[in-house]
């Protein structure tokens, strides 16, 4: 329980606690997260004023505009080229949710074609509270329930001190209320799945992370560990386990098809939906990602020597591989702490090997590894401030420098986290911590030559994927160490 030993948040709680005050515990955090956000909402966002296909906060935007004036059957077909609808039917459904609501307060916002790039004070404010006003819905109401069962044991200042510094995460943050996405959504649902499972409700469980896997596909990454664990728990139970195996699979297929129903009249339709949620022209990685594919690119072009087809195949066969080791564990053993640290493992392997990776994907390992806080200390921490760092090309380009460097500072600051990691680690983390340091500094002081224009961007590339190689060895060596224990516990 470490994690926030002396800091800032824990001397709040212990102070209400103290005065009698617990009943303002849980509202003063839910109300500074808020302030938070509703702050970072004020900054910039993907795309500002930059025409002629501005950035992410236009394609939210546009699909709440194509799904409110267009029939279902058009929705993933009209004018792809301009933020053509590309995640599953859940997003869509959202996006027509917030256009339905939005267009009785000024219907300007999501007229058809003619809203286009349209930026005014009172549709940015309308865009920003959707955002939140999902994260209170699924998202936060998720973490405080699993807080509730991760942290029984501790006391009521560290488990509510513990709930605020996960609730502060700055990655989630900056981009759900800075750059402008709704990861929080698709997150919130796998959070109320593994509040499920770890409660044992299976059922319901997988029901969520069906949810999650139709509002974006990045949900894959967290599906090979649940699907091991049902699995392994299914053959476990035997007679019991096949009458499980039999829910779990009347549940996917029922809650895919509800959200699949819509656009049921015509398999063209069913066959565009999975085109445009599973493409491959995009390429092996997107802009400047750290993971294993865009470092090794400074060394070996490798889209160069590979086609398409064949990337597609080799960073498969890499995922699947590196995945492997922590998955059939899960399998073989499903045990609920490890699902957990599998999820961390396997969502980093997707993250470091796979097709199609972007920045923002670091937030889906960022999600299971925020969930240890308490059990990691000093892990979760330095990756959380390693996954900030690693997107800050991202929100450079966005106009939120200043906003990282503050989220930064304050989740540093409120868990004392810069201080407390002891001994030798404590010198690995403040090296790792200078050098990230260092590459900032440079990058604002120095001009990098006309020949290397992405020099500091590269070196954050390399950086933080060497970074994210080390966190995902050390979560296999935690969880390889946990089932060793077990093994031992009973011989």
């Amino acid at each position: 329980m470490s994690v926030v030993h002396s800091s800032p948040s824990l001397r709040w709680f212990q102070f209400l606690d103290g005065q009698g005050l617990r009943i303002l515990g849980l509202l003063s955090t839910l109300s500074f997260a808020f302030y938070v956000r509703w702050t970072i909402g004020l900054n910039s966002y993907s795309g500002h004023a930059t025409p002629p296909l501005f950035g992410d906060y236009e394609a939210q935007r546009h699909w709440m505009e194509i799904t409110l004036h267009l029939p279902i059957s058009q929705w993933y077909r009209y004018d792809l080229q301009y933020w053509g609808l590309d995640y599953p039917p859940l997003t869509a459904y959202v996006s027509w949710i917030c256009g339905y609501v939005g267009q009785y307060i000024n219907p300007e916002w999501f007229l058809l074609d003619e809203s286009r790039g349209y930026e005014s004070p009172e549709s940015k404010l309308y865009m920003r509270t959707t955002v939140i006003f999902f994260e209170y819905l699924i998202y936060i109401p998720a973490m405080i329930f699993f807080y509730k069962y991760q942290a029984k044991h501790a006391s009521w200042s560290v488990r509510n001190a513990g709930l605020l510094l996960v609730l502060l995460q700055p990655a989630l943050i900056l981009i759900d209320n800075g750059h402008f996405q709704y990861n929080s959504i698709m997150l919130g649902f796998t959070a109320w799945a593994i509040v499920c499972f770890l409660h044992d409700f299976d059922v319901v469980g997988s029901v969520m992370f069906c949810l999650a896997l139709s509002f974006k596909q990045m949900s894959l990454y967290y599906a090979l560990p649940i699907f091991a664990y049902l699995l392994g728990k299914c053959i476990k139970g035997r007679m019991n386990g096949i009458y499980l195996l039999v829910k779990l699979g009347i549940t996917v297929i029922l809650v895919f098809g509800l959200c699949l129903a819509p656009f049921f009249t015509s398999a063209s339709d069913i066959l565009q939906v999975v085109h445009r949620v599973f493409p491959v022209a995009r390429g092996l990685y997107e802009d400047k990602v750290a993971n294993v594919w865009c470092a090794l690119s400074i060394f070996i072009k490798l889209r160069s020597l590979f086609t398409l087809d064949r990337l597609v195949q080799i960073s498969a066969v890499t995922t699947l591989v590196s995945s492997a080791p922590s998955f059939v564990n899960v399998l073989m053993n499903p045990r609920k702490n490890r699902l957990i640290y599998s999820l961390c493992v396997v969502s980093l392997s997707f993250f470091l090997f796979s097709f199609q990776v972007h920045e923002k994907t670091i937030l889906l390992p960022a999600l299971p590894i925020t969930m240890l806080i308490f059990d990691e200390p000093v892990m979760v921490p330095w990756f959380i401030n390693v996954a900030t760092f690693s997107m800050f090309p991202l929100l450079k380009r966005d106009g939120l420098i200043i906003p990282y460097f503050i989220m930064l500072g304050l989740w540093n600051w409120l868990g004392n986290f810069i201080g407390n990691p002891k001994g030798k680690t404590r010198i690995l983390v403040s090296l790792s911590y200078v050098l990230m340091l260092i590459i900032h500094v440079a990058e604002f002081l120095v001009t990098p030559p006309n020949k290397y224009p992405d020099l500091f961007t590269m070196l954050n590339v390399v950086y933080s994927c060497g970074m994210f190689t080390i966190f995902w060895i050390y979560f296999n060596y935690r969880q390889l160490i946990m089932s060793v224990k077990s093994k031992k516990k009973t011989q």
